[in-house]
């Protein structure tokens, strides 16, 4: 039996989170050793398993693997996630790359001086309700239940984990999109992902103070 993805980051959400939610939706366990000091980041350059000396990090199949978008499309095609062809498989990047980069307007907002992290968020909330979400909705309009291929996917995954990030911010968002509030029911039904979303699971809060502070001290930034 091979061993389990062990992940190396911080205890909270961030670039390693989707990868979390990926390994969740595909059913395979994973460990995770969480940094708290310097010391820990600073070993894990020293053993050579940071190739551009940054985090996440992910022990997989025997070998060490860096880069967020890497270790995700790695595991997508691993766990066949990645649609049928490579027509399928560029409409999955398209849709992830958006997703990312609303999740990762609200990932930063927390390293941001009080006034700016509040005007940061509500763009977040913003631009899902004037730009993101209308693009989605039309997808599943023009699709059906999965976003791609009529068949699940990660493009399915990473959007469940971006409507949650920003209903975090405003439990209303969905209301003008009667597909999307579907969609988000489907999909957080599938038991896997079903499983993630309960109390107790590897699952991640949203940001606090201490997690940024240990971020913080880390990468001494």
């Amino acid at each position: 039996m091979s061993a389990k993805p062990k992940l190396y980051y911080f205890h909270g959400r961030g670039r390693m989170e989707s990868t979390c939610w990926l390994l969740a939706a595909a059913g395979v366990e994973f460990e995770e050793e969480s940094f708290e000091t310097r010391e820990q980041y600073e070993k894990l350059q020293k053993d050579g398993r940071l190739l551009f000396r940054q985090v996440p990090s992910v022990e997989i199949d025997g070998m060490p693997r860096t880069q967020t978008r890497a270790i995700l499309s790695y595991l997508t095609a691993k766990h066949d996630l990645y649609g049928k062809d490579l027509k399928e498989r560029v409409r999955i990047d398209m849709y992830t790359d958006g997703t990312l980069d609303l999740m990762m307007m609200i990932t930063v907002a927390p390293f941001k001086p009080p006034k700016e992290k509040e005007e940061a968020l509500a763009l977040v909330v913003k631009k899902a309700k004037t730009h993101y979400l209308p693009v989605f909705e039309k997808i599943l309009k023009d699709q059906g239940d999965f976003l791609v291929g009529n068949k699940f996917s990660w493009a399915d995954v990473q959007l469940l984990e971006a409507i949650l990030m920003v209903e975090e911010l405003d439990a209303s968002v969905l209301s003008d999109f009667p597909l999307l509030t579907a969609f988000k029911t489907q999909i957080s039904n599938i038991p896997t992902i079903k499983k993630f979303l309960q109390p107790g699971s590897q699952r991640k809060p949203p940001p606090d103070s201490h997690y940024v502070e240990v971020v913080r001290n880390i990468l001494q930034f």
